[in-house]
């Protein structure tokens, strides 16, 4: 393993505190019995509260001094200045806990538990007096540092492609990330209250299914050993959730994981979190109120207001939401009216809207296209599409005034979509139909278009009361709610693709370039990680660091002259 400069400094001090008798990785809990956030927001200015505090975290900076330093400590709820001096922290002769491992041994990223008071600086600053530390954790790796002086940023951690792969430095150095994170739960939470408020049971439904059924989606497949059988990752839980609503529950509901194996973007991630919940005798009419309250509900308990910013616009969440048909959303932003037009004569207009089609797309696919090129992008207020032509919608009910339309809404919000709901079919003659015309898109080479599940024919030939689903992406829902451009920003560890191998730096690769053998095993540990590293400085700064470091290290091997590192820059 190829380290760098300071990673091998932090090792040596690693051995050093061993060699003191300090062991950086302490198995014994730490007590914690004050917080960062709470000390700062509640001192009192008679300095009556946190006079005996214990508390624990991460060092962030540090300003090193003689016999007094200052330091910067991160816990769970912020940071909080910490005072350190050397004969409180060594009240006897031996001062090594402060001149060793304070001074020298402690890095910026260790973790350290502190004892001590609570004051005012002179500048006005809630501080720690320490009167006592323990090292909790030794980092090994340095971490990126964020400079700000005059609200100008410097050297900050935004790299997309290094923030999503390492989330865990990402959510140290950029407090904003994590408070993103904190807000998803709370969305979450306050979903969950909701609709448990209402008296619904939460279950779990399987996510390896033998057949990968309720939504229009390419699966991925994968093979169980013991059963000799190919399994799905769930694209989606509705048929298992319908299965309970036969079983006799009144209304269930799932935070689930489901799977995709299609395209990736800023909108879409192989692996998302969807909410579903299905309740009995109720319909599409009455979802679209239930579905508005609790989104209105959720923004309210997040920012006390229905109002949220979202990019350049402010959407209200105010209920009750805007009502649209999608035939009519087509209309008034083509033109064309699609009312009882044949799969031929949409294709036609598809194709008038340079709309790209292909043979395999039924009339169902064709009208989708149709709205998401055309329409979803203009309804940035919430707004419910509603009824769907019958080919769009295999799952759904039909409408009670034109079987032609099902009773089927989305909810669009920022140009997107954010909940899927249906009054549900439940007749099992129907559902076979409708099942049978999906297996002839397939056998077209629609391979969205669902399998038939024999197992949820069985079970609602038993008898499936009436009943309105609804199904809400709960990353898009996160997004939207706190002003984030992409699905990566809203999960913690989104799906990449395999990290570029680099091949490691060896001597070898010095003595290309002209470095002596003898040097070439030690250029490394004296700071250059690779020969394009030393095209970085000058030839005086080479030239010092490393006689430098042959008189430190007592190498018996010929200093560098300024004319051979000239030679060597020439090759690189």
């Amino acid at each position: 393993m190829q380290l760098s400069e300071q990673e091998i400094v932090r090792r040596e001090a690693l051995q050093e505190l061993r060699k003191l008798g300090i062991n950086p990785y302490p198995p014994e809990m730490f007590e914690v019995t004050a917080y960062a956030k709470e000390v700062v927001e509640q001192f009192p200015k008679d300095n009556s509260l946190f006079q005996e505090v214990s508390m624990a975290g991460r060092i962030m900076n540090r300003r090193v001094m003689g016999a007094a330093s200052f330091a910067e400590i991160m816990d769970d709820s912020g940071r909080i200045q910490l005072y350190f001096k050397r004969d409180d922290i060594c009240p006897g002769e031996d001062k090594t806990m402060y001149n060793t491992v304070f001074k020298r041994l402690l890095d910026i990223g260790d973790f350290i538990g502190i004892k001590g008071y609570a004051f005012v600086t002179k500048m006005g600053e809630i501080t720690i007096h320490v009167t006592e530390y323990k090292v909790l954790s030794k980092s090994l790796r340095p971490l990126p540092i964020v400079k700000e002086k005059d609200g100008t940023v410097y050297d900050a951690f935004t790299d997309p492609d290094q923030r999503y792969r390492q989330r865990y430095v990402d959510l140290i150095v950029n407090s904003h990330v994590k408070q993103t994170f904190i807000q998803r739960a709370q969305i979450i939470q306050s979903m969950r209250n909701f609709l448990s408020g209402k008296g619904y049971i939460e279950v779990e439904t399987p996510i390896l299914q033998p057949i990968p059924g309720g939504a229009a989606a390419r699966p991925f497949i994968t093979h169980h050993n013991a059963l000799n059988m190919p399994l799905y990752l769930r694209i989606a839980n509705e048929l298992y959730l319908k299965r309970l609503i036969v079983g006799g529950y009144e209304g269930v509901f799932e935070f689930a994981k489901d799977f995709r194996n299609e395209g990736m973007d800023r909108f879409h991630n192989p692996e998302f979190t969807q909410m579903e919940m299905y309740v009995a005798y109720k319909d599409y009419f009455w979802m679209m109120e239930t579905t508005e309250q609790m989104i209105e509900k959720i923004v309210t308990d997040l920012y006390g207001s229905t109002k949220v910013q979202v990019g350049d616009h402010e959407i209200d969440f105010k209920a009750p939401f805007k009502r649209q048909t999608i035939l009519g959303a087509i209309e008034e932003f083509t033109g064309y009216d699609l009312t009882d037009k044949s799969e031929n004569e949409i294709r036609e207009i598809a194709e008038k809207l340079s709309i790209e089609t292909d043979p395999s797309m039924g009339k169902g696919k064709l009208i989708d296209e149709i709205f998401g090129e055309k329409c979803e992008g203009n309804y940035i207020q919430p707004t419910f599409i509603m009824d769907y032509p019958v080919e769009m919608s295999p799952l759904c009910k039909r409408h009670r005034k034109n079987p032609e339309l099902t009773e089927r809404f989305e909810l669009m919000v920022n140009g997107k979509e954010l909940a899927n709901a249906y009054t549900e079919l439940n007749d099992p003659i129907d559902q076979r139909a409708r099942f049978e015309e999906q297996l002839e898109l397939l056998e077209k080479g629609d391979d969205e278009a669902m399998f038939i599940d024999y197992d949820f024919l069985r079970a609602i030939e038993y008898g499936m009361p009436p009943t309105s689903g609804m199904g809400i992406g709960i990353d898009r829902l996160v997004m939207l709610l706190t002003n984030q451009p992409s699905i990566q920003e809203v999960l913690f560890f989104p799906q990449m693709k395999p990290e570029k191998k680099v091949k490691p730096i060896t001597a070898e690769d010095f003595v290309k370039i002209g470095v002596p053998e003898q040097w070439a095993e030690h250029i490394m540990g004296a700071g250059f990680a690779s020969p394009e590293a030393l095209k970085e400085n000058k030839v005086t700064a080479i030239q010092q660091k490393l006689n430098g470091y042959r008189k430190k290290n007592k190498l018996n091997i010929p200093a560098i002259q300024v004319t051979e590192i000239e030679s060597w820059l020439e090759n690189i």
